[in-house]
């Protein structure tokens, strides 16, 4: 996509340095820069909420695994919290995530190793039964991430292979509706926090019922972030670029367009943005994308160069840098 404005660069470069400086809690237990664990609450999705419900389940808090924060699982949060003297407020910090964790290794059971599985399939691409069994194949899994990682490659589930498991980014199912996208040669930088890859997921679901079309991915971030070429943000996993909709639904076959083509429409394209908000509710910083009507809407905000595609950003309760914070 195309570069943002100089003062949004200066905003995102001193954001990235936040994130830099503040994300690391314990340096020497993290291999990658800027790694911490993604807070999760009400409103946020993927698999980082479903090994929150499957931990919270391992300590005896009732609570559905569907991948989706809602209500209860906040109060399934706050029990657990009340036990281990945390502050009571429903949100998984830090301080709640290591809690939560519990270190499992091979022939270990339970709703931890069923936690471990599931981040596994999502941040590794892999297809491991759930089956709450630390077999011989999680094991492997658990090892080949280590590796993967930087870290101790002992198949031990600790504390330090937690942390890093939970920061390690998640890749979006392209069946859920979306079709791949790479107007800058970025390959495959489809890669985001799980919450943003699964909130972005729901969106096009829900998109997909009104048989309009796929939703055209632009570039989210590479697998462990970082520089990325063409963007000042799309750093931390949080930035999500798509094409508006086109009137004859071929946004993912046909040439990209601007809101002035004569093929946009602005109806669909309406209803996606509403998609991606009521997919992620109290999670959406801001949709930049210069349409003056949705705009005028409250639907989108105008940015310099964001004419030909819409910019979501995600953002969380808490984070590194205020540039995502809600």
């Amino acid at each position: 996509m195309l570069k943002c404005t100089s003062t949004l660069v200066r905003s995102l470069a001193v954001g990235a340095a936040a994130v830099l400086a503040l994300g690391v809690a314990t340096p020497s237990a993290l291999a990658y820069s800027g790694a911490f664990q993604h807070t999760q609450s009400v409103g946020n999705r993927g698999a980082d909420v479903a090994a929150v419900q499957h931990l919270l389940r391992q300590h005896g808090q009732a609570t559905a695994v569907d991948g989706v924060f809602s209500a209860d699982t906040a109060t399934a949060v706050k029990a657990f919290q009340q036990t281990k003297s945390l502050p009571v407020d429903g949100i998984v910090g830090p301080k709640t995530w290591a809690a939560l964790a519990v270190q499992v290794r091979e022939g270990d059971t339970g709703e931890a190793v069923s936690a471990l599985q599931a981040q596994l399939n999502a941040k590794r691409k892999l297809s491991l039964k759930v089956t709450g069994t630390f077999d011989a194949a999680t094991k492997q899994a658990v090892t080949s991430f280590q590796s993967h990682a930087g870290i101790g490659a002992d198949g031990v589930a600790g504390p330090i292979t937690w942390e890093n498991l939970v920061w390690h980014f998640d890749y979006p199912d392209f069946a859920a509706g979306l079709c791949d996208k790479d107007p800058d040669g970025n390959g495959t930088a489809n890669w985001g926090t799980a919450s943003t890859i699964a909130q972005l997921e729901a969106a096009a679901r829900g998109f997909a019922s009104t048989n309009q079309g796929k939703i055209p991915l632009g570039d989210v971030s590479f697998e462990h972030g970082g520089a990325i070429n063409g963007h000042s943000s799309h750093r931390v996993g949080m930035d999500v670029d798509i094409w508006p909709i086109r009137t004859d639904s071929k946004q993912c076959s046909a040439g990209r367009i601007t809101w002035e083509s004569s093929t946009y429409d602005r109806a669909a394209t309406r209803q996606l943005v509403k998609a991606i908000k009521a997919a992620a509710p109290g999670h959406v910083k801001v949709v930049w994308f210069n349409d003056p009507v949705l705009i005028r809407e409250g639907l989108t905000q105008p940015l310099v160069n964001h004419s030909n595609h819409l910019h979501v950003r995600y953002c969380a309760k808490t984070h590194p840098s205020s540039l995502y914070t809600c």
